[in-house]
């Protein structure tokens, strides 16, 4: 799956659980730039894209994470993982 493709698919996921159709997540967008981007939300995206991508992060992986476009790689390596 290309980077394209998961971009689509969590901006997708965004929209509808912070109810907001002109939501856009790019590679540098934060929590800070989203109105109703909360730790609930926050939680809830998380989960949300696991089941979009049939993943598990562990909590350590995504506490780090800066960015969306952190967020995308993580998702990347573990497809490819997935894959072996």
């Amino acid at each position: 799956m290309q980077e394209s493709e998961i971009y689509l698919t969590i901006n997708e996921i965004a929209r509808d659980i912070f109810e907001d159709d002109t939501v856009v997540l790019g590679p540098g967008t934060v929590a800070a730039d989203v109105e109703n981007w909360d730790s609930f939300n926050h939680i809830n995206l998380i989960v949300a894209v696991e089941r979009a991508f049939g993943l598990r992060f562990k909590t350590a992986e995504f506490e780090s994470l800066q960015n969306v476009g952190e967020f995308v790689a993580l998702i990347v390596v573990k497809l490819g993982a997935e894959k072996r």
